[in-house]
Order: structure tokens, then C-alpha cells, then sequence
């Protein structure tokens, strides 16, 4: 069964978290990184895209761009900016958005149970994307990005989580956006063998977000092997930052879509296309205003909502329509082997640049705007559930693309795990 385990944790001092925590590398390009450097030189960020150091004609996977990387955290780590705890720990890591908590724990997962299934992918990853964060970690000799992991929930992990969190936290500050994030050590050893057993009694992991960090860390901790003929098994390259949150407390946003054009149809002619396929029920003449975006929202599995001509429509999947299988009955799916592919002419969307896809954080008012601005039609999808997301694992297959939105987003820099 699953092995996550305890480790020496490299962390901000305490007055240094909320300046140093940022939000993922792979959110930003890097023109955007580069300003997030500039107005705060001691973001993380400055580390995890080393790039935003050197001048622009400087290549972002230049060598010297990830031996950067690894002399800034050298520098940090010298200077007090960050600490190393004197012994193997777990912590929790809590974060609340718009009054919703979830409290994940912050572990070394087995690069073996990677390889072996029992930590669980959804996604694909592409090598060009892996090769970045090879580079980085293996110069860096740290993974600085954990990985979004969930389990089944287990009431022996959320007692230990529940005692841990009565006592004062290490960190606890709010964020440029609002997410509130605190962080507590289960230092004591009573309670870290009950969250080592626990975990090994799980049964499988998944990866919910992160797919390309998990893969280049357990590429480098193979690498690392190789170079080591003599591990045991026990080094720290044979596992990877983790945050492992419990399925109850999770919640994945709608991941939304917008097409440019009509396929050549009109509004009434592609209206009618749609009522053929779908119960359509008009919802709201015009824009949303004030009226609240809960009024054109879906509400339940199979339900999305269409926005177009400046109106808004409930469109209802029929139950013929949605196969019995863990990726074929997802709603994204039905929506693109029903509508998107055969009448819009959207036969792959990975690279189709005639759809775009947007994000369930930005609101349905983004959706509207985009119509308005270059797109024909907007779709607000049902999020697809944690369930959905394990069955589909389970199967051993693979999510349709841009079929989970993660909020909040895990920062970096608040853990590093030193291999």
C-alpha cells in the first residue's frame, strides 16, 4: 500500500512565509513572472523561474537559468530566509477560500508507488514540459512544487489532523487573493506513526493536479538511482513533495469553454441544432447584471449552461445520451462527442484554436465577456466530481483535456523537499 512518509522540511522563516509563498510556476509566462519578481524580489517565484533573473534574451531553459535556481535557494537557506527542521515531520497545510476549508497533509510520497500504480494518474504528461522541472529539481537537488495528492478520507488521519490544529500554527497569513493559509508540524511521534500507518492502510492515492511536477520528480529520483547503484531505497530521491488532502474536503470548479464561431450556422439555426439535442430552457434574456451569477449556473450532473445572442440557456443532457463508462458518461465528454466534435467541427481540443477553455474561478460574467469580445457561444459546465475523477483512475484511464479546475492552488516555496 501507499508509503507517505515524514521528512525534513526546508521552510520559510516565519516573518518571511507569506512573502516568500507564490502561487505556481506554470501559471505565469513569462513576462508575467518577471513582474511578480520585480514588485516582490523575495517571491518564490524568483527560484521556481530562475529566468526572471536574466535578461529577456537570455533562453528560459538556458543551463545557467537552473544553476540560478539552485545558488538563490542556497543563498536563501544561508541567509536565514529559509530554515531546515532538525528532524522528519509532517505538517498541515489548511487553506480556506470564500469560507470553505480544506487541510491537506504535507508528506514524501514513494516514487515506487508512482511507477506502481498505487499513486494514480489521470492526465498524460508531455516530455517537453517534464524536461523543465527534471532540470530544476535535479539542480536545484530539491523539489520546491508539491503535488496535489488525494486519498480516501480516513478518520484516523483527520483525529491526529483535528488535535494538531488546537495548538499554534508555524504560519497563518492571507494571500494577495484572499485564500487564507495556515500551516502546523505533527511532530510528535505517536502521532506520526498513526499517519504512516494510516496512509499504508489507504490503499490507492491520486494525483488531482500537478501530473508534470509528480512525473519529473520520479524521473529524477530514478536518474538519482542510477547514479547511486548502492541505494537502499531509503534516500530522499525515492520520493516527492506531496500535499495529500481527504476526498470530502475537496471541491473541483467547472472548467468552461468558449468556441470562436458557429460552423458556419447562425444563431437560430445553431439554437435549433441545440434543442434537438439537448432540453434547452431559456434562463435570462440578456446579460447577467446584477442578478446574480447563481441564476444561469448549472445546478446538478448533466445540466450546463449556453450563452448565446446575449441570452442564457439551461441545456440538460438526455440520459440516452450518456454512456455508462468513467470518461465517456463525463459531462465534458457528452458535451464533445454530441455537440463539439460533430456539429461545431471541434475534432480535437487540445489543438483546435477555435475553442478556448476558461477556468471556473473566473466567473460566468468571463464567460459573457468572451462572447462579446471573441467568441460566438460559451458553455458553463457541472464540475466534475473527486468521485468521477477516482473512477476514471481506477479504470486505468484518462481525463478528457481541461476537465478539472483545482481552487485553491497549492503555493510553493513553503515546502521544500531536499533529495
Amino acid at each position: 500500500m501507499a508509503k507517505i512518509k515524514p521528512f525534513v522540511c526546508v521552510r520559510p522563516e516565519e516573518k518571511m512565509a507569506s512573502v516568500i509563498a507564490a502561487l505556481p510556476y506554470d501559471v505565469y509566462n513569462r513576462t508575467e513572472a518577471k513582474e511578480v519578481v520585480v514588485k516582490n524580489p523575495k517571491s518564490f517565484l524568483a527560484i521556481d523561474r530562475a529566468e526572471t533573473q536574466f535578461a529577456d534574451d537570455v533562453d528560459t531553459y538556458d543551463a545557467r537559468v537552473y544553476q540560478k535556481a539552485h545558488d538563490m535557494l542556497q543563498e536563501w537557506i544561508a541567509d536565514g530566509s529559509f530554515i531546515r527542521d532538525d528532524r522528519e515531520c509532517y505538517y498541515i497545510y489548511e487553506l480556506t477560500m470564500d469560507g470553505r476549508t480544506q487541510t491537506g497533509i504535507v508528506a514524501a510520497a514513494s516514487i515506487d508507488d508512482y511507477a506502481d500504480n498505487i499513486i494514480k494518474k489521470h492526465e498524460n504528461t508531455r516530455a517537453d514540459k517534464e524536461e523543465d522541472r527534471i532540470r530544476h529539481v535535479d539542480a536545484c537537488s530539491a523539489q520546491t512544487g508539491p503535488i496535489f495528492l488525494a486519498y480516501r478520507a480516513n478518520t484516523v488521519i483527520r483525529e491526529v489532523v483535528e488535535r494538531t490544529k488546537e495548538g499554534a500554527p508555524l504560519y497563518d497569513f492571507v494571500s494577495d487573493d484572499g485564500i487564507r493559509h495556515r500551516v502546523f508540524v505533527i511532530e510528535k511521534k505517536e502521532d506520526i506513526d498513526a499517519v504512516s500507518s494510516a496512509f499504508s492502510q489507504t490503499g490507492e492515492i491520486y494525483i488531482a493536479d500537478g501530473h508534470h511536477r509528480a512525473a519529473s520528480a520520479v524521473k529524477v529520483g530514478f536518474k538519482r538511482r542510477k547514479e547511486h547503484p548502492d541505494y537502499t531505497g531509503e534516500e530522499e530521491f525515492n520520493y516527492f513533495l506531496s500535499v495529500c488532502f481527504p476526498d470530502e474536503e475537496l471541491m473541483i470548479l467547472d472548467y468552461n469553454r468558449v468556441v470562436m464561431d458557429l460552423n458556419g450556422m447562425d444563431t437560430e439555426a445553431f439554437l435549433s441544432k441545440m434543442k434537438e439535442l439537448f432540453d434547452v430552457t431559456l434562463l435570462l434574456d440578456g446579460c447577467i447584471a446584477d442578478s446574480g451569477e447563481d441564476t444561469v449556473r448549472p445546478k446538478k450532473k448533466g445540466d450546463f449552461a449556453m450563452f448565446l445572442g446575449d441570452k442564457w440557456y439551461l441545456c440538460s443532457m438526455k440520459k440516452q445520451d450518456v454512456p455508462d463508462d468513467p470518461v465517456e458518461g463525463l459531462d465534458v465528454s457528452v458535451l464533445q462527442n454530441l455537440l463539439l466534435a460533430p456539429v461545431l467541427g471541434i475534432g480535437d481540443p487540445k489543438t483546435d484554436s477555435r475553442i478556448d477553455f476558461v477556468g471556473g474561478i473566473r466567473g460566468m460574467k468571463e464567460l459573457e465577456r468572451r462572447c462579446h469580445t471573441d467568441s460566438a457561444v460559451a458553455f458553463a459546465m457541472y464540475p466534475t466530481s473527486i468521485q468521477e475523477l477516482f473512477a476514471v483512475a481506477d479504470a486505468g484511464l484518462l481525463m478528457p483535456p481541461k476537465s478539472t479546475w483545482f481552487e485553491p492552488k497549492l503555493r510553493s516555496g513553503l515546502f521544500i523537499h531536499e533529495i
